[in-house]
């Protein structure tokens, strides 16, 4: 029996657990930047990531062979998951140069196609979730009737509820538009740009994943690859470091790692239900379980550790 916290994802009708597993870690090398994995460890993965207890899993057409792994993996343990995707994505282009991205298309032709491809390659008749990529903006979106799209697939079956990738500046006009079953938004400790509209979407009855929540373990740029990395995520990297020295969290961890502290934290905002975290290390999909089964950090822990990251 798993010993993750679960709870309802907003509305959705579903109990998710507090943990789940971001499947971007399978994409293998590439444009994506990612590592090259086998299917034995990706199939590994993926299966003790369910016998975990963990039941959420996302992914998306952008993630390489990720689609494709989870459904020659575990397709035939459907039942046991909630599958959230995503859609926007470009469909049969080579992948993107290393650091960039191919535009996304929130066409009615694009968004069907990418779903349709999606249950393709994950061997499954529906999608739970299926999450607008990008956060484009209200009018995009209107112009393109990309929501009409995704609910006539929610009205076939394709689809059981729809959401929104958001972050700023558009995502006040996603949550005011009323339309979306969940959210997916990044949020760590020492990215809080968004930790009020965290709660303004779920106080809109909107289920909350939260992506980033341990910000990779704040790496140095010695800890990455930094190869062909563009300077922009180079100055993320160093400005993500440079915050946590600054915060000097050092008695208040009282024996946590770093990242233990980072995925607690994230569990610990009020008004989160499940954060994605991925990997294809077996032993850090431990590590995350036993920080993960642990919950919230204490109050006054978490109190103290928010004003200093202010």
């Amino acid at each position: 029996m798993s010993d993750l916290p679960t709870t309802g994802l907003g509305r959705i009708d579903h109990q998710v657990t507090k943990l789940g597993y971001g499947a971007m870690e399978l994409r293998g090398e590439g444009g994506m930047r990612g590592r090259a994995i086998t299917a034995e460890a990706a199939t590994n993965m993926l299966n003790a990531v369910l016998d975990a207890g963990i039941n959420l899993i996302d992914t998306s057409p952008d993630y390489g062979q990720s689609e494709e792994l989870i459904g020659a993996a575990i397709s035939h343990r459907r039942s046991e998951f909630f599958l959230a995707s995503k859609c926007g994505c470009p469909i049969d282009q080579p992948p993107p140069a290393t650091g960039q991205r191919n535009p996304h298309v929130f066409t009615r032709e694009n968004v069907r196609a990418g779903v349709e491809q999606s249950l393709k390659r994950m061997k499954t008749d529906h999608l739970d979730l299926v999450q607008i990529h990008i956060s484009p903006s209200r009018q995009e979106l209107e112009d393109n009737e990309t929501i009409e799209e995704l609910l006539l697939l929610k009205e076939e079956g394709k689809a059981r509820f729809i959401g929104m990738s958001g972050t700023l500046p558009n995502l006040p006009d996603h949550i005011a538009m009323r339309c979306f079953d969940a959210f997916q938004i990044p949020y760590s400790a020492i990215e809080r740009e968004h930790e009020e509209l965290i709660t303004q979407a779920a106080e809109a009855g909107a289920g909350i994943i939260i992506r980033g929540g341990v910000a990779k373990g704040i790496p140095s740029l010695d800890d990455v690859k930094i190869e062909g990395l563009p300077d922009r995520f180079k100055q993320m990297i160093a400005q993500r470091r440079e915050k946590w020295e600054r915060a000097d969290l050092t008695d208040l961890l009282d024996g946590m790692s770093m990242m233990e502290f980072m995925l607690r934290f994230t569990i610990s905002h009020p008004n989160m239900h499940t954060t994605i975290v991925g990997t294809s290390n077996p032993d850090h999909l431990a590590d995350n379980l036993v920080a993960a089964g642990k919950g919230e950090l204490p109050p006054d822990l978490y109190e103290t550790a928010k004003a200093r990251l202010a």
